[in-house]
Formats: C-alpha cells, structure tokens, sequence
C-alpha cells in the first residue's frame, strides 16, 4: 500500500503546474531581479506577475496594500511583529495559542524590556475580541492568528480588529494567516488589519516562499539592511521563481476553495462516520462551524498520542498529534490545555489537501480504527 499523507497542516506537495512555472523560471529567467538588461526584467516580469496574482487572491486587486517576499510565514510573522515594535511605543498583546514564529517574536520584545500580554481563548479555543480589546489598551502591537494550527479553529479576526480599533486606533495588527490562506475566505480589504503573513508551504507551493501584505503607509523597520530589495524591507536578491510560484499557487487555492471546501467537509464527515461504525469512541475536539475545514482534530481517550502516530505512520498513514514545531520541541500543547483536554486523552490531528482522496480517508481511518482499538486494549483500565 502507497503510504497516505494526512499532514497538510504541517506542509503540502508541490502541486504539478506550480512545479513547472518554477521551472519554467529557472531555465529560463535566470537574471537578478535588479539587473537593467533583459534577462533581469525577464525575472521582474514574474515577480511582478506573482505579486499581481497573491494581490487578487487576498481580495486586493487594487493594491491597496503591497507584497513583501519573504522566506516563509516565520520570516513574515517576524517583519511584521518586530518591525511594528520597533517603530511604535506601548506593549505587545497576542493570544495563547499562537504559532511560535508569532510567540518567539513576542519573547525577544519582551527581553528588551517592552510589555507582552497573552490573551487566553475560551473553552471552545475561540479568543474573544472583548478580551483583546481590554488587553489592548495603549498597545502598540496585537497579532492574532487566523486558524489555529493544532485544533483548526477560525479565530473572530474582524471582530477583534474592530475592537481593537475602538481602544487604540494606531496600534498596528497583525493577522497570522498560514493555516488560512486557501483554506478559508480573506479579503484583506475588508479586515481593518495592516499587514498579514502567509507560507507557500501550506498551499502547495514550495517551502522557502512566504509573503507579507503591508497596508500601504504602514511602517515598520526592517530585520536587517542590505542592498535596498523591496523598499529596504527586505534587502536581498529576490526570489523570481518561489513569487511567482507562489502567486500560482495562490490563484489556484482562491478559485478552488469553495469545491474544496465541500470536499474536505465530506472527508472529515466520512472518518467520524467509519470511526462510529467500527464503535471507535472518539470526541471532535472542534465543531465543523467553528474550525477550518482542512483540519480535522480528533481526541481518543486511553489512547497515548505518540505511540498511535508513530503506529500509524509504521503502518503507513502520516498525520500529526499537533503542530509540527510543537511535536518536535515534545512540549505541552498550549491550545489543548485552553480547551481543558484531560490528559488521558490522544489527539490526532488529520490535515487535508487538494490531492487527498475519499478512497485514502476510508483506507487510512479503518487503520486508525485499528491502531486506537489495539492501544485502548494495551491501556491499564
């Protein structure tokens, strides 16, 4: 049997057609970006094209604001945080349960002295925006995540900003958007937010790509200088291949996303359905309504996380027990302790992608049914 990959959170196959523009670019658009001969406005014409493509597909064909490239979401996460602090007077404010490319950000602030508070969610992971607001109050920084990357709840962002708003008007918002970038709808122009950070990685584009949208106007310093790339905010040679890759992949996520979203709903349907047939008890740890379609985050009580998914993936079917950094790091879950997840309870987190299949879900939850029935049996009641 063909190993099955169930870990789209963590990161996705480069899809077909984005492999070949990136290839298409290397052969053919080899120039520095910054060269004035024709080789390098041969790779400016496809950075130029993935920055009008990521523009559209972040609901901001106008250009209201403009794309920073980026080496990922970390990198974007990082301008955005730090460079906004270093610009701005007041504390930091983000949520419990954000990524720590957001949470590593933070810590180095507070290291320097300045002020960091963490807004914790609600039993159900949810932040409420009444909560960051109060936090909020003669804040120079809030970043929020859009979806939570171990539990794949969709936080109230536009509430939040809202509020936000009300209290501290200048203060500059940050949205982490890696989980929900193509995975649920954004329209940048709509959110009274003032910059954003996606990850090529989740939508099947390569890794070593990322974006940040900054609002136009917004200031923020940047991590290092160098030859002048980007407006300053971003000194280096650019990426033609992985932008314009990157704009591909975007366009494509944006315009598949509503026959996407129908189908992973199905497939998250179809392994509670296998799992309640087969008599496997399991708790969803997040209500369809409220959590990110892609992600499916599972909790079997008797059953120790780390061995089903190291028996899962001898077996071969790849999933996670919670974000990938988390899992390596072995730290406690931050997001399941929010939810108040007993101890004796494994979670399984199934991630979703453009090329996961009906026939792999059923084929890999009839393991899963196995794998959680032989440890609950190996468990001391």
């Amino acid at each position: 049997m063909q190993p099955i990959y169930l870990d789209n959170a963590a990161s996705t196959r480069v899809s077909d057609d984005v492999l070949a523009l990136m290839t298409e670019v290397m052969r053919t658009a080899w120039g520095n970006p910054s060269a004035q001969h024709p080789q390098g406005a041969a790779a400016r014409a496809y950075i130029d094209g993935g920055r009008t493509r990521l523009l559209a597909a972040l609901g901001d064909a106008r250009g209201t604001g403009d794309i920073v490239w980026t080496s990922g979401c970390t990198e974007a996460d990082a301008i955005a945080v730090l460079g906004a602090a270093h610009v701005r007077t007041g504390g930091i404010v983000l949520s419990s349960i954000e990524h720590p490319a957001v949470t590593a950000a933070a810590t180095k602030l507070a290291a320097f002295g300045r002020t960091v508070v963490h807004v914790g969610p609600g039993p159900d992971g949810v932040i409420e925006p009444a909560a960051v607001a109060e936090a909020a109050r003669g804040a120079g920084v809030v970043a929020m995540v859009m979806v939570q990357n171990e539990l794949g709840t969709v936080q109230p962002v536009a509430a939040i900003a809202q509020a936000v708003r009300a209290v501290a008007p200048d203060c500059h918002i940050h949205l982490d958007a890696a989980q929900a970038f193509g995975k649920i709808p954004i329209d940048v122009t709509a959110l009274d937010i003032d910059s954003l950070a996606i990850a090529g990685h989740k939508l099947h584009a390569p890794k070593g790509i990322g974006a940040l949208w900054l609002k136009n106007g917004v200031r923020v310093e940047p991590l290092w200088v160098g030859g002048g790339q980007q407006r300053g905010l971003r000194g280096g040679t650019q990426d033609a291949p992985g932008a314009a890759a990157l704009g591909l992949a975007a366009e494509r996520a944006v315009a598949a996303l509503p026959a996407m979203r129908t189908r992973w709903l199905e497939l998250a349907s179809r392994v509670n359905q296998i799992l309640d047939d087969k008599r496997i008890a399991h708790r969803r740890l997040v209500p369809d309504q409220r959590r990110s379609p892609h992600i499916l985050a599972l909790g079997f009580r008797g059953v120790p996380a780390s061995a089903m998914r190291n028996v899962l993936s001898s077996r071969g079917v790849y999933i996670s027990t919670g974000s990938s950094c988390a899992e390596r790091d072995a730290k406690p879950s931050v997001a399941l302790a929010a939810i108040e997840l007993p101890e004796d309870v494994g979670m399984a987190r199934l991630s979703f992608g453009h090329d996961t299949t009906m026939a792999e879900v059923e084929a890999a939850t009839a393991i899963l049914a196995e794998v959680v029935g032989e440890l609950t049996a190996r468990t001391p009641s």
